[in-house]
């Protein structure tokens, strides 16, 4: 197996002062893989020298990874102290109490007595059961309410307070959001995870975190190309087809996804890519440490931004929301600078 140096990766400062590589593996591919196989390349990952691992109870293999961490230890691959993990509790587990019996679970599942950083998964506590389809709006579905999300953050700080995780997060946010939640924040989240990749970059999300010190984790950094079908519509963006991008990638003769990686990296958000097979997992650690993208063209791609939000959650809708933008604030319309 081909390897990288951990200490050639970037790296990037959260706002209490821990350290995390600029790039990490996600590992939601329950609807495509099973837990082993994903559990498989997590250990193929952190030989290969990944060393940030993003999780959820909600993917269904925290188990299973927590297999892979032990063994690794065991095996004398890292230590604890080496990995960077996070996972996020789920909108199931968002009542009076539920947040530590939440993170309790993970811990036990992943074999840990800390997890880095613990996000909110979604900003409400709409549930689906794993691999749901569209078939109808649950009429247990709410909007967001400060007074919900508060709840499950006052329970969030409250791990922070007892050493069970060293950072907190959010996830799913919008600016409308943050602006409600941020002032009423005893301790700040030092990262949010959202969508963000060169089809649907955030621009205006993006320079908020900045301007507030938090980092933004960035999913399907690649355009989800095998995202659920519940979160495909007619005339959505295929990102690899984005001819910007696709000159780009042949000018460093490689595929686009490679461009969207060093893209996301040389930006300055943590880019989680999901891929259970070996090249593709090393090929996008490595392509962090070389061949960097040139100035012009990070402006090319930066002005090449389509705005295409591809994971709606169209799953989560309320019976009253109009639609899936509703569940963005509606600030899509408004996320061009």
């Amino acid at each position: 197996m081909e390897t990288v140096n951990p200490s050639l990766v970037p790296q990037r400062k959260l706002n209490n002062g821990m350290i995390i590589p600029g790039i990490g593996m996600g590992t939601f591919g329950n609807d495509r893989f099973t837990s082993e196989e994903v559990a498989d390349a997590v250990y193929g990952a952190i030989r290969a020298g990944y060393r940030l691992f993003d999780g959820a109870a909600a993917y269904g293999n925290e188990k299973a990874i927590g297999e892979v961490y032990a063994r690794a230890f065991a095996d004398g691959i890292v230590q604890r102290q080496d990995l960077t993990i996070m996972t996020k509790v789920w909108n199931d587990m968002h009542g009076k109490g539920d947040v530590l019996v939440a993170c309790a679970q993970s811990l036990r599942d992943l074999q840990l007595d800390y997890v880095d950083i613990y996000m909110v998964h979604w900003p409400f506590p709409n549930y689906h059961a794993p691999g749901a389809h569209l078939t109808g709006r649950n009429p247990d579905a709410v909007p967001f309410t400060v007074e919900e999300y508060m709840t499950v953050w006052r329970q969030m700080e409250r791990l922070v307070d007892l050493g069970l995780v060293r950072a907190i997060g959010m996830s799913n946010m919008t600016i409308t959001k943050l602006e409600q939640v941020l002032p009423l924040c005893r301790i700040k989240p030092a990262v949010l995870e959202v969508e963000i990749n060169p089809t649907f970059q955030q621009p205006k999300l993006f320079e908020y975190c900045k301007a507030h010190d938090i980092l933004p984790i960035a999913y399907s950094p690649m355009g989800s190309p095998c995202r659920p079908e519940r979160d495909t519509e007619e005339g959505d963006v295929v990102t690899f087809e984005m001819p910007e991008l696709v000159e780009i990638a042949k000018a460093h003769h490689c595929h686009p996804a490679t461009i969207c990686v060093k893209w996301a990296v040389q930006r300055g958000h943590v880019p989680i890519p999901f891929s259970i097979y070996e090249n593709e997992y090393v090929g996008n650690l490595k392509c962090t440490t070389e061949d960097f993208l040139t100035e012009e063209e990070m402006e090319i791609l930066r002005k090449a931004d389509k705005n295409a939000r591809l994971i709606k959650g169209k799953v989560f809708l309320w019976e009253d929301a109009k639609d899936w933008r509703d569940i963005w604030d509606g600030e899509d319309a408004w996320n061009v600078l």
